[in-house]
Order: structure tokens, then C-alpha cells, then sequence
């Protein structure tokens, strides 16, 4: 179903998706040419690219960040677009369609951010890893595995930086969350089951417009660049070859997060899904799968959704344990963790104690005895709040662990070896979901 828009509305709506780029001027101004300011290309300068600008830029004048290039085959609109933000805030900086002619001449980058369709990540990386420049690469590394091992294998030979985009690695809450309440507090206790959701509304899953006639690329540069019509180029996740559908566009960011708090991949996954209602794409719209792990403590089951046609509840991922549960997302604000009703508070008030959890008020469990109750009922769990907040844009915190590595002051949070192990596990769920039964997952398989 193709949404229908005309120029006018096009514009309209562009324009909200970067509006904040407008609000603060200081925030763009180029820097003052320190020893350590960090020259970069934006390679890919589409919706996702913008995010990214803009997380920079909130890192605020000093940053010592400088864009000096742009790329992006799509001059009418998005190289147009980024490359007038930057003049305007006075980031001396050069623009190009194709990546290559920009690595041969721009002989003073240190690193690209790499957020091209995902067909195109591993040529990308590859390349400019092979120029000499650490790159920070958006997630799906690649939609494919053999695409995703290049990455990690240029990444080693050249010794240069890959940063992947699973931003939530960086996030202080969910650091937080694995180090105190899940590994030093143990306030779970053992992990038995994960469920994770990510669900958009039909609205927001309708196919991009592009504005009419104006704002077309002409075919020969289209097919030049692997697409077919503006239509596919416009929506080229939900196609065959160039994305990998919803599971790996937005499953791929929590799923990671399953490997990541377990400290272990997956054994074995099984799936359902299909193109139950959107018409002309490729890609599963709806997708639920089971995965199975297996860790030092038992067996972990973990489900995860997603949906296309209904919002309900946004996205989230939820860890429960024998002796509590813990509800996350990087939705502003949302998350908490419960403790069992059968497990004593004092264990977890000495927790609160510590700053590592807040009880909420009112939340505290009834006395026994206080009514009588069915013998099959669970007593609500007490709720906990999160002592730490997020209050930076979502991509702002891996982008600043990504420069302070080039500077030699962080380590990776997900350097190309991890983002190669979700690859690993995300894309495995499509082939689940073909070949209609379980699927196996070797310890190999996750090694480069």
C-alpha cells in the first residue's frame, strides 16, 4: 500500500524529522581546529543519517567533531538537505554521489558514519576501513552473514575502529541494568524467561512517498545503486537483497540485548511469520519467534514480536527471574523491576539502601492475612524504579563512546565481533520462518 503525498506535504513532513537541527545553533558551529578534533564523512544522509547528524551536533560546539564530507546519491533531497545544515552553522565540507570519488579526494578524514541501506554497509565499511578511517557502521551490519564476516575481518587487518549501531550498548540505564540489578545485586536471580516487543501502528509502516517529479532520481543512477524504482529506494527494508524486513530493522536492536544480558547466543530458534497484510513487499510483516538458550544457571526461553499493523505497548524487553523481574525499554521513562511477592524486602531493601534501586510508594505488598485469597492467586509483585535516567538522544551516548575510542579514552561498546554475533542471531530468524521449524544454532557460527 503506497501512501499517498504530494510536494508540498513531502516537504512538510521531511522537514519535522529534522526539525530539531534547527533549534540550537551553537550546537553546529564547527570547532576551533583542536589536536584532537575528529574529521568526519556522513555516508548515507537519509533519515537514519540526520539522527545521527543531529546526535552529534547535540554533543554540543566543543566536541571537537567536524563534518567535512557528504554522500548521498539522492542530491535533490537529502544531500541538499544536509549539506545546507551544514554550510549554515559553517562545516566547511565537500558533497559526492559516489563513495569512491569521495575517499580519493577527501585526504584529511578520520572517520564515516556509515547509514546507507544495509545492502550497501559491507562495500562501505570495507572501503573505508581500507582508506585508513574508523568507522561507525548503523545496524544491520549487513544483511547478510557473509557480508557482516568482511566487515570483521577488515576491521582486524587494518586495525581501525568499527563501532556498530546497536545503540542501546551505550545507554546508561541499560549498562546499569546488566552490571548492578542483573550481575552484582542478582536481584532476578535466575533469568528463565525473556519476552520483547517492538509494535508500530499501520500509519507509521505505510510505504514513503518522495515528493513528485522533482525530487526523482533518474533510473540509470537508481540501477547504478541497486534499485529498481524510487519506490523500492524509498522502502528499500521491506525488499529482498537490500534490507532484512521489521525483525531485522527493529528486532535486531532488542535481540541484542537478549545475547548481551545473558553473556551467551542462542542454541536453537523457531519462527512464524508472513505478509499477512501489507501488499507488494517482500519481507514477513509480522514475525514472532522463540529462541532457546542455554547458560550456566538452566535453560532461558526468550519470545520476541514484531508487528506492522498495531501499536500496542510500543517496544520493550522484559527479563524475569525466579525472584523478581526486570522491564526495560529505551522509551523515555518506561522500565522498572518487581520483586517476587514470596521473596523477603529486606534482601532488595538493602539495594535501595545502596541507590540501586528506588521503591515506589504504595507499592509495598499486603500483609498476610489481611483478606482471604484464592489459592491460585499471585500476589502483585512491589515495583522498583530505575535510579538512572537517559536524558540524551538515543544514538548520542554510542556515538560519543565510538569518538572517545578514536581518542583512545573508551573501548568499543560494540565493536564489529559483537555486531557480527547478533547478525549471526537476527538474521537467522527469516530462514526459521522458510523453513517452518526449529533451527540449530552452532558455537561457530558466531566466530570470525
Amino acid at each position: 500500500m503506497k501512501k499517498a503525498i504530494d510536494r508540498r506535504e513531502f516537504l512538510r513532513s521531511s522537514a519535522a524529522i529534522g526539525a530539531a537541527l534547527y533549534l540550537s545553533p551553537e550546537a553546529f558551529a564547527e570547532g576551533g581546529g583542536k589536536s584532537d578534533d575528529i574529521n568526519v564523512a556522513l555516508l548515507g544522509a537519509g533519515a537514519q543519517g540526520q539522527v545521527l547528524m543531529d546526535a552529534i551536533f547535540k554533543m554540543g560546539r566543543n566536541s571537537g567533531i567536524r563534518f567535512k564530507a557528504v554522500c548521498d546519491i539522492w542530491e535533490a533531497y537529502n544531500q541538499k538537505r544536509v549539506s545546507g545544515i551544514l554550510r549554515a552553522y559553517k562545516h566547511e565540507h565537500n558533497t559526492y554521489v559516489d563513495y569512491r570519488e569521495m575517499l580519493d579526494k577527501e585526504k584529511d578524514l578520520d572517520a564515516v558514519i556509515v547509514a546507507t541501506p544495509d545492502f550497501w554497509h559491507t562495500e562501505h565499511a570495507v572501503a573505508c576501513l581500507k582508506a585508513g578511517l574508523h568507522v561507525y557502521c548503523e545496524k544491520e551490519m549487513s544483511n547478510t552473514l557473509e557480508g557482516a564476516r568482511k566487515i570483521v575481518e577488515a576491521a582486524r587487518q587494518t586495525g581501525k575502529l568499527v563501532q556498530i549501531g546497536h545503540q542501546r550498548r551505550s545507554n546508561p540505564r541499560y549498562i546499569f541494568c546488566y552490571e548492578k540489578v542483573i550481575k552484582e545485586a542478582k536481584l532476578l536471580n535466575r533469568i528463565t524467561t525473556i519476552n520483547g516487543q517492538w509494535n508500530r501502528s499501520r500509519n507509521a509502516c505505510e510505504d514513503q512517498g518522495w515528493g513528485g517529479d522533482r525530487f526523482e532520481i533518474d533510473r540509470t543512477t537508481l540501477e547504478k545503486y541497486g534499485f529498481r524504482s524510487m519506490q523500492q529506494f524509498r522502502n528499500w527494508r521491506w525488499y529482498r537483497g537490500l534490507g532484512g524486513g521489521p525483525i531485522v530493522d527493529l528486532g535486531s536492536h532488542q535481540i541484542d540485548i537478549y545475547n548481551w544480558f545473558l553473556d551467551t547466543q542462542p542454541k536453537s530458534v523457531i519462527a512464524s511469520g508472513g505478509t499477512d497484510y501489507w501488499k507488494g513487499r517482500d519481507w514477513y510483516d509480522s514475525v514472532m519467534a522463540v529462541y532457546e538458550y542455554e547458560t550456566k544457571e538452566g535453560t532461558v526461553r526468550a519470545f520476541y514480536q514484531t508487528l506492522t499493523t498495531n501499536s500496542s505497548q510500543g517496544y520493550f524487553e522484559t527479563f524475569m527471574g525466579d525472584e523478581g523481574t526486570l522491564v526495560i525499554s529505551e522509551s523515555a521513562g518506561r522500565g522498572g523491576v518487581y520483586r517476587e511477592s514470596w521473596v523477603d524486602d529486606a534482601k532488595w531493601a538493602a539495594w535501595v539502601k545502596k541507590g540501586c534501586l528506588k521503591q515506589q510508594a504504595g507499592t509495598e505488598q499486603p500483609a498476610a492475612g489481611g483478606g482471604v485469597t484464592d489459592v491460585r492467586s499471585t500476589v502483585p509483585a512491589a515495583k522498583y524504579d530505575l535510579p538512572v535516567t537517559m536524558d540524551k538522544p538515543y544514538h548520542q551516548p554510542h556515538l560519543e563512546n565510538f569518538f572517545g575510542a578514536i581518542r583512545d579514552r573508551a573501548k568499543l561498546n560494540c565493536p564489529a565481533e559483537v555486531g557480527y554475533e547478533t547478525a549471526v542471531t537476527v538474521l537467522k530468524v527469516n530462514e526459521a520462518v522458510e523453513a517452518g521449524r526449529r533451527l540449530e544454532f552452532k558455537p561457530q557460527e558466531f566466530k570470525v
